[in-house]
C-alpha cells in the first residue's frame, strides 16, 4: 500500500492483558496490510516451523531474544505501518505487570489505542488497569479488539456478553470505544477485510477503524510553552535553548520567564546552515533563542507569553499510577521531573486510592506497587505547570526514587490557587512613607507590643467563638485588641470575592496586609479564617514576620462535622456548596505553630485559657515580655 509521505504519522499504542496476542495481531496486521520488509514473513514462517509451532506472527516485533525464549514483550516496540489513508506509528506495550512501565511509556507517547481483549479470558486485571492508564494520559481516541475468536469458535453471543462489560467499564472512566471489533489474527479474519467467519458482524474491520481515527495535530494552538533545556554562550550571545512544547514563538515577542517572573523580549530565533535567520518556530520544533536583555534564566524554567502564562504553585494534586518496589507514603520524599524541571518533592497527602477492579475510591495512607491514586505533593520551591486538561506536555510528570523511575501521574489544581503574582505590587510611582511614633512609642503607651494570633482551623473547630470571647477577656484586661472575622471581612473588604481557591488566598493576603496595619498601630489582633492553605498563611506570616502567630484551632472533619453551627457541613454534603474546606476542598494543618488549641475535647472556657495563657506570656502589659 502507498500513502503520501506528508500524511501525519499517527502514534498508536497496542495495550491489554498478557497473552491476548497484541504481538500477534500487529504481526499479522503488518503482513495483510504489505508493510513487512522483503523476506521478514518468510523469515518468521522458518523461525516457527524450527520451533515446532504453527506461524507466530508475534516473532515479527520481538527484537530481543529474552522476549522470544519467555514468549511476552518486555520494552515498547515502534514500527512504521501504512494503509491507503495513512502513516502509522504502532507502539507494541508490554502487558505483563512487571513491565507496566513500559506500558505507560508507549500510552505516554500515542495519539489512539488499541485495547486487546481475548475473547475466551475476557477482561482481566491488566486490562482495566491498561485502561484506567489511558484515561489518566488523556488517550480519547481508543479502539477494542476481540481476539481469539477462533477459540470461542466465532460465537457472537460471546462477542456481544464482551462488548456490553467493555462499554461498562470505558463508560465508568469517561471513555467511548470508537468500535469494538472482533477478529482472530492468527487467522487473519476481521483485520484488513469483512471476516467471513463471522457474517453476524456487520461493522468496520479493524483497518477501516483505525483509519477513522482523526489526525494528530500539533498543539501550535495552545499557549507558548518552552521548557528551557540549556543555555549556551556563544561569542557575546546567551544562547536560550530547549523544544517548543506547544505554541509558536517570533522574534519580538514579549516573553514571561516562569516561576522568576521576568519579563523581556526575544530578539533572535537561532537558525545553523540557514541562508537567513528564522523568524518563528512552533510546537515540537527545538530553537534557540536569545533575549533583548541578559537575564540569569536556567533549565527547568518555563517560558511563555506574557498573556498566558502558566501556574505557579509549589503545590499540586495528583492522578498517579505507582510503580516502585516500596509503596508510595505520606511524608516520603521524591524527586520530581516536570519537562525540563527537577525538583524534590513531599508527598503531602493521599487522597484516595483507586480500585481499577470496580472504578471505586477509598482512603488509603499508602499505594502500593502497580497501584493508582489520587495524592497532594508539596515543593520547596516554586513551580511552572498547568493542569493536564489544558496542556499536556507540561501537565504530566514522573517521581524518580534515586536512579529509579517509580511513579507517573498528571497534574489538576482542584481545590489549590494559582500562587502567581500574590504578592506583586502593580502600582507605580509611590514610596513608602516613615512614621514618626515608633512601635516602641506604641508599646509604652499601650502597655503592650502589637501582633497578630492568626487562628487557622476547619469550619466549626471554634475559631470565631474562641476569638470573640479572648477579645472580650483581654480588652477588660487593657489590650488594645480586635477581631478580624472570616465572615464579617466579606461583607465590606472582600466583598468582591467568591471561594474559588484564587480568591480564598486573595482574601487571607488582604487580611494580611490589614492586620499588618492593625498590629503596626500596637493593636493585638486576632484573625479568624480557615486559610486552609498553608502557601497563604506563609505569606501572611512574611508580610510581617516578628508580629506573626499562627495559632491552630484544631478539630476533625468529624467533630466539626457534629457541630455544623451554620449548617455548612449539610449544604456541602448536599452539594450545594462547593469547594468547601475539609469536603470538597483541601485544609493543609500547620506544619509548626506557636500554639495548638485542641477543641475536640475542650469546653470553651478551657480553649480560651490556653489562648490568654500564651497572650499573657507573649504580649506583656508592662511592655517588658512582648515579641516573639
Amino acid at each position: 500500500m502507498q500513502v503520501s509521505s506528508e500524511s501525519p504519522a499517527l502514534k498508536l499504542v497496542v495495550v491489554g492483558h498478557v497473552d491476548h496476542g497484541k504481538s500477534t495481531l500487529i504481526g499479522r496486521l503488518l503482513h495483510d496490510t504489505g508493510s513487512l520488509p522483503d523476506g521478514k514473513a518468510e523469515a518468521v514462517i522458518r523461525m516457527s516451523e524450527r520451533r515446532g509451532m504453527p506461524v507466530e506472527w508475534a516473532f515479527v516485533l520481538d527484537a530481543l531474544q529474552a522476549e522470544r525464549d519467555q514468549g511476552i514483550t518486555i520494552d515498547t516496540t515502534q514500527i512504521f505501518f501504512n494503509t491507503d489513508k495513512r502513516n502509522y506509528v504502532i507502539i507494541d506495550a508490554p502487558g505483563h505487570t512487571e513491565f507496566l512501565k513500559n506500558m505507560v511509556s508507549g500510552a505516554a507517547l500515542s495519539d489512539a489505542a488499541l485495547l486487546v481483549i481475548d475473547a475466551k479470558e475476557g477482561m482481566q486485571e491488566q486490562s482495566r488497569r491498561h485502561g484506567y492508564i489511558l484515561h489518566l494520559l488523556g488517550v480519547r481516541q481508543v479502539a477494542v479488539v476481540i481476539n481469539k475468536m477462533d477459540l470461542v469458535d466465532y460465537r457472537e453471543e460471546r462477542y456481544q456478553e464482551l462488548t456490553g462489560e467493555i462499554r461498562k467499564y470505558l463508560s465508568g472512566l469517561g471513555l467511548e470505544a470508537a468500535a469494538i471489533v472482533p477478529v482472530s489474527a492468527r487467522e487473519g479474519q476481521g483485520l484488513v477485510a469483512a471476516p467471513d467467519k463471522m457474517s453476524w458482524y456487520a461493522g468496520p474491520h479493524l483497518v477501516e477503524v483505525l483509519d477513522g481515527f482523526s489526525p494528530p495535530v500539533l498543539p501550535t494552538d495552545r499557549p507558548l510553552r518552552l521548557p528551557v533545556q540549556d543555555v549556551y554562550k556563544f561569542d557575546d550571545r546567551r544562547i536560550i535553548a530547549g523544544r517548543i512544547e506547544s505554541g509558536r514563538i517570533r522574534t519580538g515577542d514579549r516573553i514571561l520567564i516562569s516561576p522568576s517572573n521576568k519579563s523581556v523580549t526575544v530578539k533572535s530565533i537561532e537558525s545553523w546552515n540557514t541562508p537567513s535567520p528564522a523568524l518563528s518556530a512552533s510546537a515540537g520544533q527545538s530553537v534557540g533563542i536569545t533575549l533583548s536583555e541578559q537575564l540569569f534564566i536556567e533549565r527547568g524554567q518555563v517560558i511563555s507569553h506574557e498573556a498566558n502564562p502558566p501556574i505557579e504553585s509549589n503545590v499540586f494534586r495528583a492522578r498517579i499510577f505507582w510503580l516502585g518496589r516500596k509503596p508510595l507514603e505520606v511524608g516520603k520524599r521524591y524527586k520530581l521531573k516536570l519537562a525540563t524541571n527537577e525538583q524534590m518533592v513531599d508527598v503531602q497527602s493521599i487522597e484516595t486510592v483507586i480500585d481499577v477492579e470496580n472504578l471505586t475510591s477509598a482512603a488509603g495512607d499508602k499505594l502500593e506497587r502497580n497501584g493508582i491514586g489520587e495524592i497532594t505533593l508539596r515543593a520547596r520551591a516554586m513551580l511552572a505547570l498547568d493542569e493536564f486538561s489544558e496542556n499536556p506536555k507540561t501537565g504530566r510528570f514522573v517521581l524518580v526514587d534515586e536512579y529509579d523511575t517509580v511513579g507517573g501521574g498528571i497534574i489538576f489544581m482542584e481545590g489549590y490557587p494559582d500562587q502567581r503574582s500574590s504578592g506583586d505590587v502593580r502600582s507605580t510611582n509611590i514610596t513608602a512613607v516613615e512614621h514618626r511614633v515608633t512601635p516602641d512609642m506604641r508599646a509604652r503607651s499601650n502597655g503592650h507590643e502589637g501582633g497578630i494570633l492568626w487562628l487557622t482551623g476547619l469550619s466549626g473547630a471554634g475559631k470565631s467563638t474562641l476569638a470573640i470571647e479572648a477579645e472580650q477577656q483581654l480588652f477588660a484586661k487593657g489590650y488594645q485588641v480586635y477581631v478580624l472575622d472570616g465572615d464579617n471581612v466579606r461583607f465590606g473588604l472582600s466583598s468582591d470575592l467568591g471561594f474559588a481557591p484564587e480568591d480564598r488566598a486573595e482574601n487571607i493576603r488582604r487580611v494580611g496586609e490589614v492586620a499588618k496595619l492593625f498590629a503596626s498601630a500596637g493593636v493585638l489582633v486576632l484573625t479568624a479564617f480557615i486559610s486552609p492553605y498553608r502557601a497563604d498563611r506563609d505569606r501572611a506570616r512574611s508580610i510581617a514576620p516578628d508580629l506573626f502567630h499562627e495559632v491552630y484551632v484544631a478539630a476533625d472533619v468529624s467533630t466539626c462535622e457534629g457541630r455544623d453551627p451554620k449548617g455548612l457541613y449539610k449544604k456541602a454534603r448536599a452539594g450545594e456548596i462547593k469547594d468547601f474546606t475539609g469536603v470538597s476542598a483541601p485544609y493543609e494543618e500547620p506544619v509548626t505553630p506557636e500554639l495548638t488549641v485542641d477543641t475536640s475535647d475542650k469546653t470553651v472556657n478551657e480553649s480560651v485559657a490556653e489562648l490568654l495563657a500564651y497572650v499573657e506570656e507573649n504580649f506583656s502589659l508592662t511592655g517588658n515580655g512582648g515579641g516573639r
